[in-house]
């Protein structure tokens, strides 16, 4: 019989409720949650037929968890993370981190300590079709790469119409396209090409009303002997995401809009596409509350590990810190 994991998922806001509902479908999750707003709280609690819900998170400890997913503003998830960790928990923290170094080190000791797992929700990771991509670059049938370039956009009132009244609104707490969205298309470019160790970037407020955070951003990066261009803005029409990864031998694109990557080998050959069919919303984060569930059984490793995460956070803040200073940064 299969023995259902305990996960609490801490804030139920928009991203919350999405990890709650996946945990639910994945049928192998008994799910609670935790939520300081009370009116929030109750209808979470009536909508999604939850019994166990917590105003508060000692309260939600004292019962039995196995783990918790953190989606919470961001300059909160460290320090919750922490408390979670010293209680004995695995964890999902949502993306970003964090927005400052503050607490990494000693997160990092406790979950060592303790021999926890430990994950960030990067979920362009659990993409299919991605994945796919990266196997095929990782065998070396196209060479090394030396380049990736990525161009990405859509317009955020659209996708989320109260952006102005949420965290976006200030880098502090996690806010702005860089850390907002940006931040998924350069960790997922590390995990094609290796970590990024120095950067440049501009940014700038174009567009987006109500708010003056940038909504533009373009980063020029060294992954080590590979060079990285990327750009993304929240205000054009298109909703597009692309990704190549420019080989010594061959030619990899992602293009998840259209739902397929493809390939080129020789020049004025035709791609070569390897499509999917359309996805549904929540896919991605089934199927990373899914590829949680192996870690935490032992059948698998986090799609992105705490150091991952912490590897993407040192280039949220360096990038930052180009935007401001007009300099190459280390990261």
């Amino acid at each position: 019989m299969l023995e259902l994991k305990e996960i609490l998922v801490i804030g139920v806001g928009s991203i919350g409720q999405r990890h709650l509902r996946c945990f639910q479908s994945t049928g192998r999750a008994r799910v609670s949650f935790c939520e300081i707003d009370p009116r929030l709280r109750r209808r979470i609690a009536q909508e999604y037929r939850i019994d166990r819900h917590y105003a508060d998170l000692e309260t939600a400890l004292a019962d039995r968890q196995d783990a918790a997913v953190v989606a919470t503003p961001a300059p909160l998830h460290v320090p919750i993370a922490l408390r979670l960790a010293e209680a004995g928990l695995h964890i999902l923290l949502e993306k970003p981190l964090s927005t400052s170094l503050e607490g990494i080190d000693k997160l990092r000791s406790v979950v060592r300590e303790r021999n926890l797992a430990a994950a960030v929700a990067y979920v362009y990771r659990a993409n299919p079709v991605l994945q796919a991509m990266k196997a095929a670059v990782d065998s070396g049938r196209f060479g090394k790469p030396v380049e990736v370039v990525a161009v990405c956009g859509q317009h955020f009132p659209t996708y989320r119409p109260a952006y102005r009244d949420t965290y976006y609104r200030d880098r502090a707490t996690g806010g702005g396209a860089l850390q907002d969205a940006l931040t998924h298309v350069l960790n997922a470019a590390e995990w094609l090409a290796g970590p990024i160790d120095r950067l440049a970037a501009d940014a700038a407020h174009q567009v987006l009303e109500g708010v003056a955070v940038e909504d533009t951003v373009h980063v020029l990066a060294r992954h080590g002997r590979v060079l990285g261009s990327y750009s993304l803005n929240q205000h054009q029409a298109p909703n597009e995401i692309t990704m190549t990864v420019v080989c010594d031998r061959g030619t990899a694109r992602f293009e998840h809009h259209r739902h397929r990557w493809r390939w080129m080998i020789r020049p004025e050959e035709p791609w070569r596409d390897e499509p999917q069919e359309p996805l549904p919303r929540d896919a991605l984060f089934l199927n990373q509350a899914h590829a949680f569930l192996d870690v935490l059984e032992g059948r698998a490793v986090p799609l992105c590990s705490l150091e991952d995460g912490i590897q993407t956070l040192r280039v949220n803040l360096a990038a930052l810190a180009a935007v401001e200073q007009g300099n190459w940064q280390k990261v």
